[in-house]
């Protein structure tokens, strides 16, 4: 070893100890003994879930939570660093006391040959009586110069059951905040004290209870056959096939027709017997970093209430029109599934920037993603699928001018003259530093080639981001496990710094003449 690095374990096995040894002190996780760099529990370990007996699986719920991992620091003397085997009296001591690791990382120094330093996390509390012998042990070995004991790593605060996912879904309006003036329903006080209603049912809700079932009057229900009707005549010419596919399938089981507005709970219990997400009620648009943790728990917000019956093919805010609509369909699709969960699974204890970054791909795949194939370009993601105009624009070759005025671009001398979007290849790291629009249509559209291969771009770029920890979501205890011990900070919200953004984009940009 010649420079300071995180390296995999098959540099550490020829100079530092037998496969054999790694092997057992990595057991039960048998499957993640393989590679111990930067990615050594990330989000590629899923990929070989699927590969493993139902024994290997189920161990993996072992995992510990936050508060029961230990983190030490050991340097092997410089006399000994260097000789085959020597962290092999450290790998031995932890396997006789059970000790189970979960991480491990070296250092050595870059312009000296002083001691090779390991930081290990493993299973236990400084409480556990085994705990407090190993590490007696371990500090008098002969070839261990230094043993210390790391305090856990202070990260952003991020839910870790569902529970406390009640916790994590601040909304940037306060759920009321949008009917605004350009709102239809702005001066309809009934309508705008039916939203609340229907808002206060959500902001009420709770883990573990019913969805609050809406009573749907027959004016909101032709509301929503309104916006079906033409919505499925525009998924015919430009949604994707998965798509289709999957709206067809809720379709045949009653949960997504044209005649009624459906029940969350319903559509909610379809889609986990799918791919395992489900719906909870939300009282209107969340914050980015609560909204993407939620989905590393296969949970996605939906609002209950319906845009104003005035204009049923504009609102300037989610309904559940657009979730029931443009979403939920392709959370059935795996694909869809998987990567939507990785960008979760990356937010949690992600800086403020990572959470910045993270939103914005999940805006140019999720919400605005389309796909590039034989048959032209169809839409995946669901801002672009529930929008009748939007459908238009982003798909077809040449948008007719009716379409490209109504999407509010040509008020900017920038856009006025743009006939169509540009369409680019998905790149993820290009992508998810891209400025965007909220209230027009997208002057720009990421495309793939399929939903595999936007799943692959997205899950290739969360592995790069650089973490203090990685974790994953373990479905038999509904819990977030993690690798190393960290500490969470008190809760915080990224809603000012999404106003900032959006503010900046617009601020310097010149009207049109």
């Amino acid at each position: 070893l010649k420079s300071a690095s995180v390296f995999p374990f098959d540099q550490c096995l020829l100079v530092f100890a037998p496969k054999a040894m790694l092997q057992q002190a990595f057991v039960p996780q048998r499957l993640f003994w393989c590679r111990c760099n930067a990615a050594l529990y990330g989000y590629a370990q899923r990929r070989q879930v699927t590969q493993k007996s139902p024994t290997d699986v189920h161990s993996m719920s072992k995992l510990p939570g936050l508060n029961e991992l230990v983190t030490l620091k050991i340097a092997i003397s410089n006399t000994l660093s260097s000789r085959p085997g020597s962290l092999l009296p450290v790998l031995e001591t932890l396997s006789r006391h059970g000790m189970n690791l979960t991480h491990m990382e070296s250092q050595l120094h870059q312009y000296s040959f002083g001691d090779a330093t390991f930081e290990l996390d493993f299973e236990g509390t400084f409480e556990d009586l085994e705990t407090k012998a190993c590490i007696r042990e371990l500090k008098e070995l002969p070839n261990v110069g230094k043993l210390t004991i790391i305090p856990p790593r202070m990260v952003p605060w991020f839910p870790t059951t569902l529970k406390e996912l009640d916790d994590a879904r601040t909304t940037l309006d306060g759920g009321t905040a949008l009917i605004s003036e350009d709102h239809p329903g702005f001066k309809d006080e009934a309508y705008k004290e039916r939203r609340n209603s229907i808002v206060r049912n959500a902001v009420g809700h709770r883990h573990g209870k019913p969805i609050p079932i809406v009573d749907y009057t027959e004016e909101e229900h032709e509301t929503w056959r309104k916006v079906y009707d033409k919505l499925e005549i525009l998924h015919q010419q430009h949604a994707c096939e998965e798509y289709l596919r999957a709206k067809q399938k809720f379709n045949r089981q009653g949960a997504m027709t044209r005649d009624r507005i459906p029940q969350l709970a319903e559509v909610s219990e379809l889609l986990h017997a799918a791919t395992g997400f489900q719906i909870r009620p939300v009282a209107g648009l969340l914050t980015a970093r609560d909204f993407l943790n939620s989905l590393a728990f296969r949970i996605f917000w939906s609002t209950q209430y319906i845009r104003h019956y005035s204009n049923p093919f504009y609102t300037p805010e989610p309904d559940v029109c657009h979730e029931l609509l443009g979403h939920v369909p392709l959370f059935a699709h795996p694909d869809f599934a998987e990567f939507s969960q990785t960008i979760g699974l990356a937010s949690l204890g992600a800086t403020d920037e990572q959470i910045d970054h993270l939103a914005t791909l999940y805006w140019f795949t999720v919400e605005f993603g389309l796909l590039e194939t034989t048959a032209g370009f169809k839409a995946y993601g669901a801002g672009v699928l529930s929008s009748f105009g939007e459908l238009e624009w982003a798909c077809a070759r040449s948008p007719s001018e009716e379409c490209r005025k109504a999407g509010g671009l040509t008020a900017y001398e920038k856009f006025k003259n743009m006939p169509c979007p540009q369409r680019v290849s998905l790149n993820a790291r290009v992508a998810s530093k891209t400025a965007f629009p909220i209230t027009t249509y997208q002057p720009q559209y990421f495309t793939s080639s399929s939903l595999a291969d936007a799943k692959g771009e997205v899950m290739r770029y969360c592995d790069t981001l650089a973490r203090p920890f990685f974790c994953r979501y373990d479905p038999f205890s509904h819990r977030i496990k993690v690798t190393r011990s960290i500490e969470r900070a008190c809760h915080t919200s990224t809603a000012d710094l999404q106003a900032s953004k959006q503010a900046a984009y617009f601020e310097n940009m010149q009207l049109a003449e």
